[in-house]
């Protein structure tokens, strides 16, 4: 049997009636979209739009009592996923089960990954960092560094020293690791930048 495009499960279509209603919109519907990946899974735009919102190349699927706009360059990457609702304390969250999440599509990628899993992460992690791999393409490894990372004034050591010795003598292909990070904007550094 084909599984389809996307599953909404009934606790996540009753929040986001409920969040609908709420908002004066009942009849607004759910757009999904990829924005990119952060350690191997998907970072997912999710909002409520009108029909203004649904754009040219976009896919709408009809569930009856909601309406889902799927972004025209993510759906190929949401095939097969489930939207549902995680209830909590605090009010619960939508959890995404995406079975196309990962480096499947990328296998030099999914090395880099396995990198920072194990070599990387496991020691910026005592500062309160972590590192995130967005893509490997051309030769290079894009990253973004987060936590105690983020803002830190040992990051070009790090950097050079760590992250970049370590992925590239594991994988000699990778010529470069670029940081993508806005070190600006990091609130709580391991090590405060100097003053100029």
């Amino acid at each position: 049997m084909q599984r389809p495009l996307l599953t909404v499960t009934d606790d996540a279509r009753r929040k986001l009636d409920s969040v609908r209603r709420s908002g004066g919109q009942p009849d607004d519907a759910l757009r999904i979209a990829i924005r990119g990946r952060s350690g191997g899974r998907f970072d997912y735009d999710l909002a409520l739009v009108g029909p203004a919102g649904i754009q040219p190349g976009d896919v709408v699927m009809d569930l009856g009592d909601l309406k889902v706009v799927i972004d025209g360059g993510s759906a190929t990457r949401i095939y097969g996923t489930t939207i549902g609702f995680e209830s909590s304390p605090t009010g619960g969250s939508l959890e995404i089960e995406n079975p196309n999440e990962g480096w499947a599509d990328n296998p030099l990628a999914a090395r880099v990954q396995q990198v920072i899993d194990e070599q990387i992460n496991p020691g910026v992690a005592g500062h309160g960092g972590h590192v995130s791999l967005l893509d490997v393409r051309d030769g290079a490894a894009y990253i973004q560094l987060g936590g105690g990372c983020q803002g830190c004034g040992m990051v070009d050591v790090t950097l050079k020293q760590g992250i970049e010795v370590a992925i590239r003598s594991a994988l000699p292909e990778i010529a470069r690791v670029i940081d993508t990070t806005d070190h600006a904007a990091g609130t709580n550094p391991y090590h405060q930048p100097a003053k100029k």
